[in-house]
């Protein structure tokens, strides 16, 4: 689907499709963001008897650090969207598609077993520094090959990296409609304007009474000139 037809099919009221980009948005990088948190490959190591097999599970994020950074700064990006307007909108709606590409980027660069061997080595030297075992391990958590023997390495990036990658294209398509519609979205700000109260009219009594205040300062006013207030004269002058 093109972007005018997504525009065309999100649209409706301004507010709506700013909802609607926002949500588009949001859920493509948590689902980056959760795709991280889950195994990407594994380190298993055969032992002789009667020493236990290992088996330690690497994460995304590990072994792809960029793709929950990028994640958090694509959601960080979208709070922008919402506050701001014209042309620093446009702007956040490209740095929000910048994200997007990044993440699919990273995503999709290549991970060799050298590269999971090595991550596994340094979170298990992590946990060593926190008095933690990494003679081994389950699926599911992180700990180091036993060392001496042989290690084979098992990627299991499926679904998750595919899951990132839509996540990323999400966030993307995100990003170039809140460029290109930044000038219909809504202003944030707008919905929470006071409108201005209107000063209520007072009541007859009430302007009778300042009428009445006003008529004596006047009084007062003309009788320290020197004025006589019930000249006929005096009433020409003020007419005229």
């Amino acid at each position: 689907m093109t972007a005018a037809g997504l525009a065309r099919s999100v649209g409706g009221t301004p507010r709506r499709e700013m909802t609607l980009l926002i949500v588009l948005g949001a859920v493509g990088a948590g689902l980056a963001l959760l795709t991280t948190r889950q195994a990407w490959a594994y380190v298993q190591t055969a032992a002789p008897k009667p020493l236990p097999a290992g088996v330690t599970a690497e994460s995304g994020q590990t072994l792809a650090p960029a793709v929950s950074a990028l994640a958090v700064a694509a959601l960080a990006t979208l709070a922008a969207v919402l506050a701001t307007r014209r042309m620093l909108r446009r702007i956040a709606g490209i740095v929000l598609a910048g994200f997007g590409a990044g993440i699919a980027v990273a995503v999709s660069a290549g991970i060799s077993p050298a590269d999971v061997l090595a991550a596994a080595s340094g979170s298990a030297a992590a946990e060593a520094g926190n008095g933690a075992s990494t003679t081994g391990g389950t699926a599911g958590t992180s700990g180091a090959p036993l060392q001496g023997f042989p290690s084979h390495v098992v990627f299991a990036s499926f679904p998750w990296r595919p899951i990132a990658v839509a996540g990323a294209a999400a966030v993307i398509v995100a990003g170039v409609l809140v460029t290109w519609r930044a000038s219909r979205l809504p202003v944030m700000s707008g919905r929470y304007e006071r409108p201005a109260r209107a000063v209520p009219d007072a009541p007859p009594a009430e302007r009778t009474k300042r009428a009445e205040l006003v008529s004596s300062a006047a009084l007062w006013e003309s009788l320290s000139r020197g004025e006589d207030p019930t000249s006929p004269g005096r009433d020409r002058d003020s007419s005229a």
